[in-house]
């Protein structure tokens, strides 16, 4: 049972800092640009704990930027913080607004922190026979805990919320008593705060020693006892550091706060300021969430959704007063009238395709069987022309019948007068082309309209909706469950739901064409939009349903082969080790090389304190023992094997016999495609073996050959056109070798004198630029110590002096503008350009400098892909472009055409872009990718 009284007391700065990094990997900005993942993760946590802990009694303890007293006893305190991040800043105002309008007291006393305040009103509280939970993330609080004050962590993905009594703070720090934290912090120190500790003491150390003298005075007084030599030397030499960090992670218990437990009582909140607060910040899942909640707890059932009745007969163009009509309180946000109508008979089609075929522009979307276009059938498609009214045509279960059905409306989609609205377009056209129906018209995606836009944000219409239109779509979990094994289909919804479903899609995917239109013009994207990516569309789409050719007995003998290998890597790793464990096991792994063989002094540890076996981490230590190398061999066979070759053979179509990978085109924030189901972008090239898994992907018979061309050094070529590096440019025009070329003028000789040290050490830098590599990065890639690196670099600029003046400009620009801009106007924002934060600044500052770069070889290639599929289509030509990877674009080439295709294919990539260097293509074929690559 509860306890009577139940206070929880909430450490605002740690659960924010937490909430802001967890969710910020993947940001939420809302319309007005506003970053509110602090404000989000902040607010789920406190709503949590209100809804499943149901204190009786709250309150939020605030740091003030008063200094406080351990600032007057250590002026280095917590000086090594770096600067608050400028999305928490702006995040705070929100943050208070939403605690008061949840009624919730917050507490600040100038000259103390949080831990001070939440510290002194536990006490107090367990005095006045409460139960105290410390809502922290923060671990000195393990300091005050006792029978009756607890820690508790809220949850976090997945991970349930975490209670800390007595019991479990001595177990996690090996203390005999909570208040031990104390002394083991101040050995140990905290770099978070900047407390010292004793100089060369850890935590294992810090352990050890309180745990046999109890308390650092104890130590000191007891110090001729220390039976290691250099812990006794230490702790004599630093016994004042010991007593003072000590004294600094001390949490203050006698604040000047008092404690009236009415002031702490948790009320009800303010239900108007909090639906306002809510709606500015746009938390409408959030919103809905809550207030359903709200609604249950009064007693008041939410009201239901009305979904769509449709008719059995009716005119589908008859007077407003025989329409089908339906109120929709989509997650109690909107209250929206729309008309939705059921199509599902000859003659209402009829009556659509009349409609349909006299308006210039209207909106469509699918309903099928499954995400896979490859594998899936259509259910039935939706129509909109104006906002609130839509249609959807329902289809049999039967093929042959649904294709006739579909066939229907073939001249419809075919029309190239036309234009044609829908969301994620690709997916649809490819779908009707299983129907032998080709999309013509003008095209307008609101998927890509919104990915030109926001590229950092999430691009999928319920999103969008809720985000722009104020209103929350059906969700299709409401339907059919959530995704895996036991998700229904679509097949099985009542026709009523699906209908309301379907038009919905389409009516809604309608109106953010309306908002999306006008901002395209303002950001001046819209011919980026027009140019590029919308006639990419039906490029992409008729590659995903040509797919390419994979040779599965190949990969099953390659599958044995490598089975065989990683088996006599393993006894060899067992042999070295001396023992058998498990090598995927990185606890075990950790122990064997780091406990057992000793391969490195001072092992790096993870987070969660067990040693890391990380790739980067055992590449460093390749020359300590030859098990290392081995471990590596082992796992880029093992993935190697998991990831492709036993896997491409199970993504073979049985409708086709081939593989059709899926283009992403609004995922990468620089422009760039990306693939899945399968990666194609990820297959490697670099290692023999990697290789090995090309030789699997062959043309479609003996007719036909592969075709790969691939830009050569396009970003360098790139780079050094868009800065109008003279020396670049002029090594480019005279055909060098340009990492050789790079490498002569950064060590002052002539080519001839480059040795393949200096190629590659300059190879490292010209790609490095590109990504604004550091002298420390520049020197871990390279196993050179800093000080060359930072050489190199300097070297570098004085001889480009070009390069670095496009950097510097182009950071300018961002700090000026907010974002940074390609050859053909793609925008990458940069909401942290001007950050307060050292390192989240730097890393916008370096995203600067690459995206226009890395987004510009992506307008060339898309360009590129764009002309060769017209050239193909308007020469009926057999060959067929089937794949993009990178700068590379491989083709399914008839034989007879093979040597018509070579200089077209060259010539296109080459114009793509006009740029001050030459472009080269390095392009070959044969019978497979490895031989054509």
């Amino acid at each position: 049972m509860p306890d009577d009284k139940r206070l929880f007391l909430l450490d605002a700065m740690a659960l924010i800092y937490r909430a802001y990094y967890a969710l910020n990997k993947n940001p939420h900005v809302n319309s007005k640009g506003l970053n509110t993942s602090a404000i989000l993760g902040f607010a789920n946590t406190i709503y949590e704990v209100l809804k499943n802990e149901k204190p009786t009694h709250i309150g939020v303890a605030f740091d003030t930027q008063a200094p406080t007293v351990r600032h007057d006893d250590f002026a280095m305190y917590k000086a090594n913080r770096e600067a608050m991040p400028d999305d928490i800043s702006l995040a705070l105002p929100y943050i208070k607004r939403l605690i008061e309008a949840f009624n919730i007291p917050i507490i600040m006393m100038e000259g103390y922190e949080a831990d001070d305040i939440i510290g002194t009103l536990s006490v107090k509280a367990e005095q006045a026979g409460f139960t105290t939970y410390m809502m922290t993330s923060d671990k000195d609080f393990g300091q005050l805990v006792t029978e009756k004050t607890f820690i508790y962590k809220p949850a976090k993905f997945g991970v349930k919320a975490e209670v800390l009594g007595v019991k479990e703070v001595c177990e996690k720090f090996s203390i005999k008593e909570p208040k031990q934290l104390i002394d083991l912090l101040g050995l140990w120190g905290d770099a978070s705060d900047n407390i010292p500790g004793i100089p060369g003491f850890g935590e294992v150390t810090a352990k050890k020693l309180i745990a046999e003298f109890g308390s650092i005075e104890e130590l000191i007084r007891r110090s001729s006892e220390i039976s290691n030599p250099r812990w006794r030397s230490l702790v004599e030499t630093h016994k004042d550091i010991a007593l003072q960090s000590k004294s600094l992670a001390t949490i203050i218990l006698d604040v000047p706060v008092e404690f009236h437990e009415e002031n702490l009582h948790l009320g009800e909140p303010d239900r108007e300021v909090l639906r306002e607060l809510l709606d500015e910040l746009e938390f409408r899942t959030f919103a809905n969430r809550v207030f359903t909640d709200l609604s249950v707890k009064d007693g008041v059932k939410p009201a239901p959704v009305q979904q769509t009745q449709p008719s059995a007969q009716f005119d589908l163009f008859s007077s407003a007063d025989e329409k089908v009509e339906t109120v929709s309180n989509k997650r109690g946000i909107a209250d929206v009238a729309h008309d939705y109508y059921l199509i599902d008979t000859p003659e209402k089609r009829r009556q659509l395709i009349e409609k349909l075929k006299s308006v210039k522009s209207f909106c469509f979307d699918t309903e099928t069987t499954g995400i896979d276009h490859g594998r899936s059938e259509l259910i039935g498609f939706s129509f909109a022309i104006k906002p609130h009214e839509a249609w959807y045509v329902a289809l049999p279960e039967n093929y042959n019948e649904a294709y006739a059905i579909v066939a229907e409306f073939k001249d419809l989609f075919e029309d190239a007068g036309i234009a044609k609205t829908g969301q994620n377009l690709k997916f649809d056209i490819a779908m009707l082309r299983w129907y032998d129906i080709e999309v013509n018209g003008t095209l307008f995606d609101t998927m890509i309209a919104h990915y030109l836009l926001q590229p950092d944000q999430r691009h999928n219409m319920d999103f969008l909706s809720e985000t722009y239109l104020d209103y929350s779509p059906v969700p299709i979990e409401s339907l059919i469950g959530k995704k895996g094994k036991g998700q229904g289909s679509m097949r099985n919804v009542p026709l009523d739901q699906l209908c309301e479903y379907a038009a919905e899609d389409a009516d809604v995917t309608l109106q953010l064409r309306n908002v999306f239109l006008p901002e395209l013009k303002k950001t001046n994207t819209e011919p980026l939009f027009n140019e590029i990516e919308t006639p990419l569309i039906p490029v992409l789409a008729a590659m995903e349903a040509e797919g390419i050719k994979i040779d599965k007995q190949a990969l099953n003998d390659y599958s044995a082969q490598l089975l065989s290998e990683v088996k006599q890597l393993e006894l060899d790793i067992f042999q070295m080790a001396g023992t058998e464990f498990n090598i995927s096991s990185p606890k075990q792994l950790g122990d064997i090389l780091f406990d057992r063989l000793k391969i490195a002094e001072k092992p790096k540890k993870t987070a969660t304190k067990q040693y890391s076996t990380a790739e980067d981490v055992l590449a460093k230590l390749l020359n300590k023992h030859p098990i290392v190398q081995a471990i590596l061999d082992y796992r880029s066979l093992t993935k190697l094997k998991s990831t492709y070759v036993d896997t491409l053979p199970e993504m073979i179509n049985p409708r086709t016999g081939r593989v059709h990978t899926s283009f992403n085109q609004a995922v990468a924030a620089t422009g760039r495609l990306s693939s899945n189901n399968p990666n194609l972008q990820n297959i490697p090239i670099r290692t023999e073996r990697g290789r090995e898994i090309r030789k699997a992907f062959v043309p479609r018979n003996d007719d036909y050959v592969l075709l790969s061309a691939d830009y050569s050094q396009i970003e360098l070529r790139i780079i050094a056109s868009i800065s109008g590096e003279k020396h670049m440019i002029e090594d480019f025009k005279n055909g060098l070798d340009i990492h050789a070329a790079t490498a002569a003028r950064v060590y002052g000789i002539d080519v001839a004198d480059v040795t393949k040290d200096m190629r590659r050490n300059a190879k490292m830098v010209n790609f490095g630029i590109i990504y604004g590599i550091s002298a420390f990065g520049l020197s871990e890639r390279l196993g050179i110590p800093r000080k060359e690196a930072a050489e190199i670099i300097e070297q570098y600029f004085e001889k480009y002096p070009s390069i670095k003046k496009f950097m510097n400009d182009t950071i300018e620009s961002a700090r000026k503008n907010g974002y940074v801009e390609t050859i053909k106007n793609r925008r990458r924002y940069l909401r942290d350009i001007n950050a307060g934060n050292g390192v989240i600044r730097g890393f916008a500052e370096r995203n600067a400098i690459n995206a226009p770069i890395q987004g510009s070889a992506a307008d060339m290639i898309k360009i590129a892909m764009i002309n060769i599929h017209k050239y193909l289509r308007e020469h009926k030509m057999l060959s067929k472009m089937v794949l993009q990877v990178h700068d590379e674009l491989v083709f399914d080439v008839h034989q007879s055409e093979l040597e018509q295709l070579k200089p077209v294919v060259i010539r296109l990539m080459q114009d793509a872009v006009p740029l001050l260097v030459p472009v080269e293509v390095d392009i070959n074929s044969g019978k497979n990718w490895l031989e054509a690559h």
